[in-house]
C-alpha cells in the first residue's frame, strides 16, 4: 500500500481550519510577518526560510533557481505556517533535500481506510504544531482534513494528538521543534519571555485549548 502523508500539502483541504481561523480574526493576521521573520531567523543556519504562497502549500528544496529551501505556506494563515513548519520538524536530512519531502499525498475524498493511514501520520506533526499553537499563545484544534470524504472521528485522533503532545513535554521534543517553541514563546507569550527554554514538561488538555 502506498503511504500516505499530509505533509505540506494538508493544507489542500485546510479549510476546516483556516475558515474558523478566519472568523475568529477577521482573516487579517498582523502576526503572519512577525512569524516569518522569527522562523527565518531562529534556522538561518539551515538555508531554510518561511514563504507565504497564494495557493497550495509546498515544499522546495534549493535547485538552480533558489538558493535556499523554502516552506510555503498557504493563504497567510498563521496555523497553516505553524503547520508545515512542524511537518519540516520531523522531516530528516534526506527528506529535505527533496520536493514536499518525496511523500505522495492522498487528497481530501479519502474513504475510511484511507483516512485511518492519513490520520496515524499527522498525529506526530499535529502535537508538534499543537505546541507551537501554545508556545504562540493561541488556540489549538486539530485537522481532520477530510471534508469530502468518510467522517472522520475527531473526538479519538485529538485524544491520539494530545497523547502524542504529552509524550513530547515529558520525554522531549525533536530539536528543531524545540528549538522554534522557545523562540514563539520568547516573542510572542509574556510567560515564554520570562521562562523561556522552559517548555518540555506539562499536562495536555484533548480537544481545543489555549496557551
Amino acid at each position: 500500500m502506498q503511504s500516505i502523508t499530509s505533509n505540506s500539502h494538508s493544507e489542500k483541504s485546510y479549510s476546516e481550519k483556516s475558515h474558523s481561523e478566519k472568523a475568529l480574526r477577521n482573516d487579517e493576521d498582523l502576526d503572519v510577518p512577525v512569524l516569518i521573520a522569527l522562523f527565518n531567523d531562529t534556522f538561518k543556519d539551515l538555508n531554510t526560510r518561511l514563504v507565504l504562497g497564494d495557493d497550495e502549500p509546498i515544499y522546495l528544496p534549493a535547485d538552480t533557481t533558489c538558493s535556499y529551501h523554502r516552506i510555503v505556506f498557504a493563504h497567510g494563515f498563521f496555523s497553516s505556517a505553524l503547520h508545515e513548519i512542524a511537518h519540516w520538524c520531523i522531516a530528516g536530512k534526506e527528506r529535505r533535500l527533496l520536493e514536499d519531502y518525496g511523500y505522495w499525498y492522498c487528497p481530501d475524498g479519502r474513504d475510511e481506510q484511507q483516512q485511518s493511514d492519513f490520520e496515524k501520520v499527522e498525529i506526530k506533526p499535529q502535537a508538534i504544531e499543537w505546541a507551537f499553537t501554545e508556545a504562540a499563545g493561541r488556540k489549538f484544534q486539530v485537522s481532520t482534513d477530510n471534508l469530502n470524504g468518510a467522517e472522520p472521528d475527531r473526538e479519538g485522533f485529538t485524544r491520539n494528538v494530545a497523547a502524542q503532545l504529552a509524550f513530547y513535554k515529558q520525554n522531549g521534543f525533536p530539536p528543531r521543534a524545540q528549538r522554534f517553541i522557545t523562540a514563539l514563546s520568547e516573542t510572542f507569550t509574556k510567560e515564554g519571555k520570562a521562562n523561556a527554554g522552559s517548555f518540555n514538561t506539562g499536562t495536555v488538555n484533548a480537544g481545543v485549548t489555549a496557551a
